[in-house]
């Protein structure tokens, strides 16, 4: 068994079991129900002919999830089949027609150096309509459109074992948010505090009195104070679980194969909500000053808390791994011998006596671009990866890896913005290859080379970014100004302006 294990370090699987029936989809709005200029599920650019041929029905859908690309890329035919050449990786942004993403948003794009058969990664930038769903009085009434709310909406999906997840992700995540905030939509407009409950529903019965189950009185002296902002960072991390929830149902039926890292920003009232699930990173570029605003969650950075899962439910991990953490692996002539180690409730190190059980594999083990869960995969949150298992084994490694994002919030009321001050998404393959300081230099540099009107600057600085971690093509591979290797992986990255002339028309 431990043999089987040692083998599965350098691997990244993703076998499928025998997935449960498939119950009918969430009850999700049409697009009808926004307005005109906001389509809820975009669309993506055909797929490229792949040639003659009668193709089984699975196949072409799997065929359409893992060649799709953004639509607002407009890429015809012979455009996507550009995109998906490995060896010229050309920059993929929006065409220059006039019509531009919203707040003029950047976006670039390129595939990976030949990684995965396709471009793994997906987009997805709108303008999202949300009509409440109830009056917070409990008396019906019929919204007009002027009563609701609209929120902006960008996201990066990273895909890993398949481009499905990711492409659904894309195409459905913000129309879950959009669910989520249904209920809000009253109450984000009215500045009184929250209530603490929704009326009840019409036609729903009423409980029985509960007071026998109230516990004492002094517990209850006062209410928690719940802020407007914390209803919108629920309601983004429900549509998160609700996503995930969604692809678990429907994983056989549409080929929602493999996983996906999601990067999320949701702009609403003021506020922006940036919502990360995986390694994809956001920053924000003010003055010269760089915020960050999500980190990477990978088996390095969420040791504890897969440790802490271990321990609590040992059949996680079969009779192959451990959920301590040693600096190498135990070897067996070790036993009886003390040894540094650490468990789910250390940052630091101590001195274990070695027994049987410590020559099992380790929960978590490799360092930096190399950590993996399970010998497995590496990154612990994101949507997806319900048939991924051990290489060689049975043991799921979903119940280690989290759907729900940490959500961080900017309020763009308190700040006085130039159209220089950007907000930076990208997908891990920018950042395997730089750095934040980087970046604030080639936002500086590419942005001060163009008039503040000049709305083509943020995709000019997305390509300028892309490009700068991509490199140029050499014999010994893609290669960056100082020779050291450039990103092999797909990167994608939006700049969404903070400040200048229209930004938040």
């Amino acid at each position: 068994m431990l043999n089987r294990v040692r083998s599965a370090v350098a691997h990244l699987v993703s076998s499928g079991g025998a997935p449960p029936p498939r119950p009918k989809s969430p009850d999700l709005p049409n697009a009808a129900s926004a307005p005109p200029a906001a389509a809820l599920e975009a669309p993506r650019s055909p797929p490229a002919k792949a040639g003659s041929g009668s193709a089984t029905p699975a196949k072409a859908v799997e065929t359409r999830a893992s060649f799709s690309r953004p639509t607002f890329l407009q890429l015809s035919p012979g455009g996507l089949r550009r995109a998906d050449d490995h060896a010229g990786r050309a920059v993929q942004s929006p065409p220059d027609t006039g019509h531009r993403l919203p707040w003029s948003t950047g976006y670039a794009e390129v595939i990976n150096a030949g990684k995965s058969r396709h471009n793994e990664d997906q987009a997805c930038c709108e303008v999202v309509y949300v009509e409440g769903r109830r009056s917070v009085t409990g008396a019906p009434r019929e919204l007009s459109r002027g009563q609701g709310l609209c929120f902006y909406y960008w996201g990066l999906f990273d895909g890993h074992a398949g481009g499905g997840a990711a492409e659904m992700a894309s195409r459905l995540l913000h129309r879950h948010i959009r669910e989520q905030l249904k209920d809000l939509v009253e109450i984000l407009q009215d500045p009184s505090p929250p209530p603490l409950c929704l009326p009840t529903t019409p036609g729903t019965p009423d409980s029985s009195d509960p007071s026998h189950l109230l516990g004492p009185q002094s517990c209850w002296s006062s209410q928690k104070e719940v802020t407007h902002e914390s209803l919108v960072v629920g309601a983004i991390e429900n549509a998160f679980q609700l996503m995930d929830e969604q692809m678990a149902r429907e994983r056989r039926g549409h080929q929602v194969e493999g996983g996906c890292c999601a990067l999320v920003v949701v702009y609403l009232l003021g506020k922006v909500y940036v919502a990360n699930a995986g390694d994809s990173r956001a920053i924000i570029v003010r003055n010269g000053e760089i915020i960050p605003m999500s980190r990477e969650f990978t088996p390095e950075t969420e040791r504890q808390r897969l440790q802490l899962l271990g321990f609590l439910k040992p059949e996680l991990l079969g009779s192959e791994f451990t959920h301590l953490e040693f600096p190498r692996r135990v070897l067996p002539k070790e036993l009886g011998q003390r040894m540094l180690y650490r468990d789910q409730n250390m940052t630091g190190w101590a001195y274990k006596k070695i027994e049987l059980e410590d020559l099992r594999f380790p929960l978590v083990c490799g360092e930096g671009k190399k950590a993996r869960v399970m010998a497995t995969i590496g990154v612990t949150r994101g949507l997806g990866d319900h048939n991924l298992k051990v290489c060689s084994s049975t043991l799921p490694i979903k119940p280690f890896l989290s759907c729900f994002p940490e959500v961080r919030v900017y309020d763009l009321t308190q700040y006085e913005h130039c159209p220089d001050d950007v907000l930076v998404l990208g997908t891990d393959g920018l950042w395997d290859v730089t750095t934040d300081y980087e970046v604030a230099a080639t936002v500086d540099r590419v942005l001060s080379a163009y008039e503040p009107n000049d709305h083509s600057r943020y995709t000019a600085l997305a390509q300028a970014l892309v490009l700068g971690a991509r490199g140029t093509p050499r014999d010994r591979g893609w290669r960056l100004p100082n020779n050291k290797l450039g990103s092999g992986d797909d990167i994608s990255v939006f700049v969404i302006p903070l400040g200048g002339p229209g930004s938040y028309s």
